[in-house]
């Protein structure tokens, strides 16, 4: 039975003031500039046709961005797209916590193109520090256990393998004075 409570925040469409707008420190998402400027062809030409998506922080009154920091950075770094926009940018909230918040991005991201390896790596060494599982880093950033391992293993924290089972695969045969085994 589908829930009928359910309303995408696409639907809920705000004008932030970009000074409230925060980037997140996650963000694995990398852009080479001929795309930045690309990007900002497109803001300039079409303007703003998707929303950043941000979680709102009632106590710091800020809004942190899960998806869209490059559509943020357009108009950080041209003013000619802060003066247009008078300043704002359209915003959808998600009320999530910080887990969540960081999968969220992870699935935006990779919908729509590659990651950063070295921050990807770190995305899963601190959702394992927040208490997620492997199987929970799987399901929520669509990852196979393979690439998971990959990403602990660029990590290089010896904690994030503490609760896999290493079976032993070889084991050394010394050689003989001949140099067969």
């Amino acid at each position: 039975m589908p829930n009928n409570t359910f309303k995408s925040p696409v639907y809920n469409v705000i004008a932030v003031p970009f000074e409230k707008i925060v980037p997140n420190t996650y963000n694995p998402n990398n852009v080479a500039p001929p795309e930045m400027k690309l990007l900002y062809d497109s803001i300039k030409e079409d303007g703003y046709t998707m929303p950043i998506v941000c979680y709102y922080s009632e106590s710091q009154d800020i809004y942190a961005i899960v998806d869209g920091f490059h559509r943020w950075r357009v108009m950080k770094e041209y003013p000619d797209i802060y003066e247009r926009e008078h300043g704002m940018l359209p915003v959808t909230v998600i009320d999530k916590p910080l887990a969540n918040r960081m999968a969220s991005t992870v699935r935006h991201n990779r919908a729509r193109g590659s990651h950063d390896v070295d921050l990807m790596s770190n995305i899963v060494k601190e959702l394992h520090e927040l208490g997620r599982s492997d199987a929970w880093i799987s399901k929520h950033l669509g990852m196979d256990k393979d690439e998971i391992l990959r990403l602990k293993q660029i990590s290089g924290l010896a904690a994030l393998f503490r609760d896999i089972n290493f079976g032993q695969a070889w084991r050394p045969v010394e050689d003989s004075e001949d140099g067969e085994a």
